[in-house]
């Protein structure tokens, strides 16, 4: 099974599991423990597996995700967990969803990063007009920057797509709520926030800096 089968199917598959406790198989207070130990096991899986680079940038990832999800969540309260604490899945989730964004982002040219975020641009004036998602301009511009100035545009231009996909999906699912009201800003947002790929792309710029100064014979991102 191919990476991006993988990343997707589990999810996919996992957020529901976790949000319905599997259709209402499982108790509420299990629903998320077949998620965590399969979302561990592949991450191990692929530890073992894989190279030195990549054993870093898993670790890269799981060291920037976890406090900035716990600061998110437990501090600034912009969304909220189902259960309340994040789930022990989420930190290994990140990686599965850095790794899916790198992969389909090299199957468009660098010079398509910054058109293929111009459908946002009506939606972020429209959200704007309503009032309904006054945040969304600042995380357009944070997007605009990564992907114009960052090391690598193409990841942070397909990031944007796949997190919305996957916030989508665990906003209806249940899995978590964002506020309506970001809190210390003024500002609002939708559930999820259209730009939330702005926090992964400063995620990810974080891992690829980061890395880099580990392995300094090839930057992380997008390798062909």
């Amino acid at each position: 099974m191919s990476r991006v089968w993988l990343y997707s199917l589990t999810i996919i598959i996992g957020l529901w599991v976790s949000a319905t406790a599997a259709g209402g198989i499982l108790p509420d207070n299990l629903a998320e423990w077949p998620v965590n130990i399969w979302c561990w096991t592949v991450f191990g899986l692929i530890y073992r597996n894989t190279d030195r680079k990549e054993r870093i940038e898993m670790l890269t990832v799981l060291a920037f995700a976890t406090p900035m999800e716990l600061f998110f969540s437990e501090v600034w309260n912009i969304y909220e967990y189902q259960r309340g604490l994040m789930p022990l899945f989420v930190p290994a989730g990140h990686y599965f969803l850095f790794d899916l964004g790198r992969i389909l982002a090299r199957t468009f040219t660098a010079n398509l990063a910054l058109p293929i975020l111009l459908p946002f641009v009506p939606m972020v004036a429209y959200g704007v007009y309503a009032g309904t998602d006054t945040s969304a301009v600042i995380l357009l511009i944070l997007v605009l920057a990564f992907t114009k100035f960052g090391p690598q545009p193409r990841l942070y231009a397909a990031m944007a797509w796949v997190a919305l996909a996957m916030e989508i999906l665990g906003t209806q699912l249940g899995n978590w709520t964002w506020d309506n009201e970001v809190p210390w800003t003024g500002l609002t947002a939708r559930n999820p926030p259209l730009l939330v790929g702005a926090f992964y792309c400063l995620g990810d710029l974080l891992v690829n800096t980061t890395v880099v100064r580990f392995e300094e014979k090839a930057s992380v991102g997008v390798y062909e």
